[in-house]
């Protein structure tokens, strides 16, 4: 016919209209929030570089190596990430003016495991109006597993309470007879310790012969010390932060008291406690891990251990190897990462707190053999098993069975 194209013209005609619809599909199938593009995707962060919790900070760099490493290996699903982490001293108005900053003016897709219980409580509610994931929160409190009130808040590290009934349950095996003496923060996460280890106690909890609490910002607390070994007690329950737990363990060296020695999961690191503190006072400590400790050299053929020991060495050479903060880093990196992978090209952030909660028995380098992260639309703590441990001088070595939370279900 005249005009008529021909058969071939028609042909590629066709398939140019496919491959126009098939790219328009493709990308529209694309979904983002404010803080993702194709090229960039932006998390925000809050930690104690400064302040009395600056222990911790290790943390933060640590996980912003990681990213690095991710950006150098080609991103995530082809995207850099912007980690823009800024300082709060560990006081929870600086909190929430950074959180404001990273949400309102760097539009960061989340803001992801900031550090600490009060600092974290104090931008819930600003989060959740939102609508903006606050996602894996440096804290063990039991409120960060709520998603009924809170849904875009989720912890990440064992809580406070099951890590509390571990110790009491400990205790009640080996010395039923013992005089607890028990010093604590003032804050939310030393109440939680407190009364899941009262409550672990039961009707037990009169071992307990003497109390001693502190506050963050003290500059020692060597005369709670002094007061609680005078108490005649034979057990020293301390829920500590590192610099006090640097000092205790210090003090009760002084002192020449020997009490059996507990101490919270997160003030064991053997290089930002146990070190400044003396390795051979530490000796004997007991607490709970998830986390391999490097230093111990029942790792030194571990796969996940070497692959952190050679991250460590390339992208965070000045890091402490020797502290649990760098491991922690590391781990709550690679989850995120894991969570970003698995939302494609849907970065929403519906679509982050839905992948976030849909993790099953996924496994890190450096978590402990057994132990897992999973979580689900009505569970959110990510890691939920501990095992004891205790400190021979050297290294925190495991002991016993890996033992399930008893909260969070």
């Amino acid at each position: 016919m005249p005009g008529s194209l021909p058969a071939s013209s028609l042909v590629l005609a066709a398939f140019g209209l496919l491959v126009g619809l098939s790219s328009q599909a493709a990308h529209a199938e694309k979904k983002y929030d404010p803080g993702a593009s194709d090229t960039e995707i932006r998390i925000g962060n809050i930690m104690p570089y400064s302040g009395p919790a600056s222990a911790f900070s290790m943390v933060g760099k640590t996980e912003a190596a990681y990213f690095q490493k991710i950006n150098d290996e080609g991103g995530i699903n082809g995207r850099k990430i912007t980690f823009i982490s800024y300082d709060d001293g560990f006081s929870p108005p600086k909190t929430v003016e950074q959180a404001r900053k990273l949400v309102e003016s760097d539009e960061v897709l989340l803001i992801f495991n900031s550090m600490g219980t009060a600092t974290n409580s104090a931008i819930r509610k600003y989060m959740n109006l939102k609508k903006v994931p606050q996602l894996f929160v440096g804290s063990g409190a039991t409120k960060w597993g709520d998603p009924k009130h809170f849904p875009w808040s989720m912890g990440w590290p064992p809580n406070y309470q099951t890590e509390a009934r571990i110790y009491a349950k400990y205790i009640l095996s080996n010395f039923p007879n013992g005089k607890i003496a028990m010093i604590s923060g003032t804050d939310d996460a030393a109440k939680e310790w407190v009364s899941g280890f009262r409550a672990g106690l039961g009707d037990k909890a009169d071992m307990i012969i003497a109390e001693k609490t502190f506050e963050v910002t003290d500059p020692t607390v060597e005369s709670q010390i002094v007061a609680l070994k005078t108490s005649g007690a034979d057990i020293l329950m301390g829920w500590l932060t590192p610099k006090s737990a640097a000092q205790t363990i210090r003090k009760v060296a002084e002192l020449n008291w020997k009490p059996t020695f507990l101490l919270n999961n997160p003030s064991i690191s053997v290089g930002a406690v146990l070190r400044p503190a003396g390795l051979e006072n530490a000796k004997g400590i007991i607490s709970t891990a998830y986390l391999k400790d490097p230093n111990d050299p029942q790792w030194v053929n571990d796969a996940g251990v070497k692959r952190w020991s050679a991250f460590m060495d390339k992208y965070y050479p000045d890091g402490d190897k020797a502290t649990s903060s760098t491991v922690y880093g590391y781990s709550l990196a690679q989850t995120l990462v894991e969570v970003l992978k698995r939302c494609g090209d849907e970065l929403t952030r519906e679509n982050v707190m839905k992948q976030a909660a849909s993790l099953e028995n996924v496994s890190l380098d450096m978590l402990l053999p057994g132990i897992t992260v999973t979580t689900g639309q009505s569970d959110f703590f990510p890691v939920e098993q501990f095992q004891l441990i205790q400190f021979n001088g050297v290294s925190w070595r495991v002991f016993g069975d890996v033992i399930n939370s008893e909260i969070g279900h």
